[in-house]
C-alpha cells in the first residue's frame, strides 16, 4: 500500500509538514510554478478559444519527473499549494501533469501551517476549483495579451527590452501625474504666528494663533504677522476658555497585506517585495531550536481583517493574563473589512500569540524579529480595550486675537501599551484656571511656503493602488519592483521618482491606449476578474470582449504612435556645433546626443530642473589611462569599463576602430596553463574571473587573481580577498598554506 502524497508549493514547507504528520505522508514540493505560457511565443490561440498553450518552464523538468514518479507511487494526492487564486493555478497545473484518472487528486488548503490547521485540511478536501484556475487563467491571458503585444510596438518606437504592462502602465501613470503636478505647481507664501506663555508655574507652553477679530486669520507675508504682532504688543494675555473631555481611541484593524506593505515601508524602511520576502519565510517557518522548524504567522497575501473564534480567545487569554481584564474589550472587536475583499482567509496574524518576539529574537535574523514583532503588536493590540485620553483645549486672548493650545493625558492606555499613538499638537500644560492672566515669555514669527503634492513613497503608492481598485494584494510587490527593474522609475530619498524613459513611455501609451491607461477601466476590469473566480462571468467571454475593443487599437497606435528612436527634443543646442541637442535612450540610460551625429559626436549627461527643464550636467570627464597602442590602427588603447562593471581594453578610435580585448590579470589559468585569466562580470554586476580560452577551458573563479608566486610555498599566483567587514588582503589560494598579507601594506604578515 502507498503513502498518501501532500504537494506543497515551497521546500521550506516539506520540513515543516513533515514533522506533524510522520510517515504516514510523502510530502513534496513543486518549487512554485511548473506551468506556463511559452516565453517566446504568445502561446494564447486567439482563433480558438483564446485556448492558452502550457508548457513545463524550462528548469522544472526533473522536479516534475519527481512528482509523476511520487504521484504514482501514492494511493491519494493531496495538492496544497498557497490557499489562493495563484495557488489553485499552481495545484490545477500540478494536476494536469499528474493525473492517471486512476487515484483521487484533491485540493487542501491551510491559512496556517501548524499541526492543526493541516490535519483539519486533510479531513476536509475539495475538489479543484474551477472558477479560481479560470479567473487567474483570465488574468494570465490578459496581461500576455497586453505585454507580448504593445511591447514590441515600444520597442520599435522608443527602444528595445522595454516592456508595457496591464497593470504596472497604469501604475506608472499615477506616478508621471503626481511628476506633472508638482512640476506646474506654484508654491505661495503664509506665516505662521506663536507664543511662549508663562503661567506663574512651569512649564511654560506654546499657543498658535487661532482666530483674529473673531475669524480664521491668514497671514500672507510678513507685514500681516507684523501688524498682530503690534495689536498685542504690550497687552495682557489672560486664559479665556478651558475645555476639557475624555475620548476613546480604537486601536487599528490587524494587518491585510496592503497594510503589512505599508507598515513596514513607513516603520521599517522596507520595500513591499522585501517585506513579503520575510514574511514568507515567516509563514513557511523558522528553525526555533528544540521545538523545531516553526510557522510563526498566517498565510500573508489576504485582504480581510476576519480574525478566527480560536486565534481570538487565545489573544483573550494573553492580553488578560499579561495586563489583567480590563485591557480586554468587553465584547470581542470585529472590523469590517473593505467592499470586495476575499473574506476566505483571516488577517495576518502570530500563529501562537505565547510565542512573543523577544522570546525568540536570538532565533530570528534581525529582519525576521522586525516584521514578526510588527505583526504580533499590531495583532494584539487590535483586540485589546481602547485607549482612554483626557483632551483639554485651552482658549487665550489678548485684544480680540485669540490663540488656542491643546494637551492631552492619558486616563487608561489599552492598547496604547503595544501601539503608542504620537499626537504632534499635544504639549504638556501647566495647570491652569479661567481668567487667569498669563504673562508673554517670547513669540515666533514663521515663514513657509505651500508645497507641491509630495511623491509617492511604497508605502503610498501601495495605498493608491489598493484605494483605486488597481491590481489585488499579491501584485502590489511585483507592480512596484517592475517599475524599478524597467528603469521606467526610480527610488529618491525612498520617493518614486518617473525617468524620462518612464515618463515617454507613460505619455505614448496614454496617446494611444486611452482605456488600457484609464484607472477606472483597470478597477473595473479587477472587479470582472472577480466574478470570474465567483463563477459569475465566463473568462473566455470576458478575454473576448477585450480583444475586441484592443486589436483594433493596437492597429491603429502601430501607424501613429510617435517614434522617439532618434531622440526627442531636449530644448537645448549642442555647445560644439549649435544643432539641436536630443534625448536619447541608451542601455545606461538617458543622455543628450547632438542630432548632428556622426558629423559631431557630443554627447552627455543632463539633469532636470523642478519644472522639467533639461540642463547639461556640470561634470568632467575622468581621464582615460592610456595603455598601449592599438594593433589594428595605431590609434591610442585605454582602459574602459563595462557597463556590468568589468575592466575591458579599447581603442579610442572607437567606432571608426572596434579594437577590444578583456582585462587581463596577468594571471596564467592554472587549469590549461595556456590562456590567462581575465576580468568578467555578469549580468547582474557582480565581477568574476575566467580563462580568455572559453569556451575550449571554462574554468572561472570569484575572487581576484594576483601574479604570485606565494612566498610560502610558491603558488603560481595569489588571490585578493575582499571581506564585507574588515581590510581586504592578499592570500595565497592554497588550502594548506596561511600565507596573508594586508593588500596596503608594504610588508607581508605571515597569518
Amino acid at each position: 500500500m502507498g503513502k498518501n502524497l501532500i504537494i506543497v508549493e515551497s521546500p521550506a514547507k516539506v520540513k515543516t509538514i513533515r514533522k506533524f504528520l510522520g510517515n504516514a505522508y510523502a510530502v513534496h514540493a513543486s518549487v512554485g510554478h511548473i506551468r506556463d505560457l511559452p516565453s517566446k511565443t504568445l502561446g494564447v490561440d486567439e482563433n480558438n478559444g483564446f485556448a492558452p498553450h502550457y508548457e513545463i518552464i524550462p528548469g522544472k523538468e526533473k522536479i516534475v519527473d519527481a512528482l509523476r514518479e511520487a504521484a504514482a507511487k501514492a494511493d491519494n494526492v493531496y495538492l496544497a499549494p498557497d490557499p489562493d487564486r495563484e495557488g489553485e493555478a499552481i495545484a490545477w497545473h500540478i494536476a494536469a501533469l499528474i493525473e492517471d484518472g486512476k487515484k483521487s487528486i484533491q485540493r487542501i488548503q491551510f491559512n496556517e501551517i501548524t499541526a492543526r490547521a493541516v490535519k483539519e485540511a486533510l479531513t476536509h478536501p475539495r475538489p479543484l476549483n474551477a472558477n479560481l484556475f479560470d479567473a487567474q487563467q483570465a488574468r494570465r491571458v490578459l496581461d500576455r495579451l497586453v505585454g507580448y503585444k504593445i511591447s514590441p510596438l515600444l520597442w520599435n518606437k522608443v527602444k528595445r527590452g522595454i516592456s508595457a504592462g496591464r497593470v504596472q502602465s497604469v501604475a506608472l501613470r499615477l506616478l508621471a501625474e503626481r511628476d506633472a503636478e508638482r512640476r506646474i505647481f506654484v508654491p505661495e507664501e503664509y506665516w505662521l504666528f506663536h507664543i511662549f506663555l508663562d503661567a506663574g508655574s512651569p512649564p511654560l507652553f506654546r499657543a498658535d494663533l487661532h482666530k483674529v477679530d473673531g475669524k480664521k486669520p491668514k497671514l500672507n507675508n510678513e507685514q500681516d504677522a507684523l501688524a498682530i504682532e503690534s495689536r498685542i504688543s504690550g497687552k495682557a494675555f489672560i486664559v479665556a476658555g478651558i475645555e476639557s473631555k475624555e475620548r476613546e481611541r480604537t486601536p487599528p484593524p490587524p494587518f491585510i497585506t496592503s497594510t503589512l506593505q505599508q507598515s513596514a515601508n513607513q516603520r521599517l524602511g522596507y520595500t513591499a517585495k522585501r517585506a513579503m520576502n520575510i514574511a514568507q519565510r515567516l509563514y513557511e517557518g523558522v528553525d526555533l531550536g528544540e521545538a523545531g522548524t516553526t510557522a510563526l504567522i498566517t498565510y500573508m497575501r489576504t485582504d480581510s481583517v476576519r480574525i478566527s473564534d480560536e486565534a481570538e480567545a487565545a489573544a483573550k487569554a494573553f492580553i488578560e493574563s499579561t495586563w489583567g481584564k480590563d485591557y480586554y474589550p468587553r465584547k470581542a472587536r470585529r472590523f469590517a473589512s473593505k467592499k470586495g475583499a476575499q473574506d476566505a482567509h483571516e488577517a495576518i496574524r502570530p500563529v501562537d500569540v505565547a510565542i512573543t518576539p523577544d522570546s525568540i529574537r536570538a532565533l530570528l535574523s534581525p529582519e525576521q524579529y522586525q516584521l514578526y514583532r510588527l505583526i504580533w503588536n499590531r495583532f494584539l493590540a487590535s483586540r485589546m480595550a481602547d485607549a482612554r485620553v483626557q483632551d483639554t483645549t485651552i482658549l487665550i486672548e489678548c485684544d480680540t486675537v485669540q490663540f488656542r493650545t491643546k494637551g492631552e493625558r492619558v486616563v487608561f492606555p489599552g492598547f496604547y501599551v503595544l501601539s503608542p499613538q504620537k499626537n504632534d499638537e499635544a504639549v504638556e500644560l501647566p495647570s491652569l484656571a479661567p481668567d487667569q492672566p498669563l504673562t508673554l515669555a517670547s513669540l515666533e514669527k514663521e515663514q513657509k511656503f505651500t508645497q507641491p503634492p509630495p511623491r509617492y513613497t511604497e508605502a503610498s503608492l501601495v495605498r493608491e493602488l489598493e484605494e483605486k481598485g488597481i491590481g489585488r494584494p499579491s501584485t502590489y510587490a511585483s507592480i512596484i519592483a517592475t517599475l524599478l527593474e524597467r528603469e521606467y522609475a526610480v527610488l529618491e530619498d525612498k520617493h518614486f521618482a518617473v525617468t524620462d524613459l518612464g515618463g515617454i513611455v507613460c505619455r505614448l501609451l496614454t496617446e494611444n491606449f486611452q482605456e488600457l491607461m484609464d484607472v477606472g477601466f483597470t478597477a473595473a476590469m479587477e472587479e470582472r476578474l472577480d466574478k470570474v473566480a465567483e463563477g459569475e462571468e465566463d473568462w473566455i467571454t470576458l478575454i473576448s470582449r477585450f480583444s475586441k475593443d484592443f486589436t483594433p487599437v493596437l492597429e491603429k497606435a502601430a501607424k501613429t504612435m510617435d517614434s522617439v528612436k532618434g531622440g526627442m527634443s531636449s530644448g537645448l543646442s549642442c555647445p560644439e556645433c549649435g544643432k539641436p541637442a536630443l534625448i536619447k535612450f541608451g542601455k545606461a540610460g538617458a543622455f543628450l546626443a547632438c542630432s548632428g551625429y556622426p558629423a559631431c559626436r557630443f554627447t552627455s549627461n543632463f539633469v532636470r530642473d523642478d519644472q522639467g527643464g533639461v540642463h547639461i550636467a556640470e561634470h568632467t570627464r575622468p581621464p582615460q589611462q592610456l595603455v598601449g597602442k592599438c594593433p589594428d590602427c595605431d590609434g591610442d588603447l585605454v582602459l574602459k569599463k563595462a557597463r556590468t562593471g568589468s575592466r575591458f581594453i579599447a581603442c579610442t578610435r572607437y567606432p571608426d576602430c572596434r579594437y577590444a580585448r578583456p582585462y587581463s590579470t596577468g594571471v596564467i589559468c592554472p587549469a590549461c596553463q595556456k590562456g590567462s585569466l581575465v576580468e568578467k562580470s555578469s549580468k547582474r554586476g557582480k565581477l568574476f574571473f575566467a580563462c580568455d580560452q572559453y569556451p575550449q577551458c571554462d574554468y572561472a573563479m570569484w575572487d581576484e587573481p594576483v601574479p604570485g608566486p606565494c612566498p610560502a610555498c610558491a603558488s603560481p599566483f595569489l588571490v585578493l580577498k575582499r571581506p564585507r567587514a574588515g581590510r581586504p588582503s592578499v592570500r595565497c589560494p592554497e588550502k594548506k598554506c596561511d600565507y596573508r598579507k594586508d593588500a596596503a601594506a608594504d610588508s607581508e604578515k605571515p597569518a
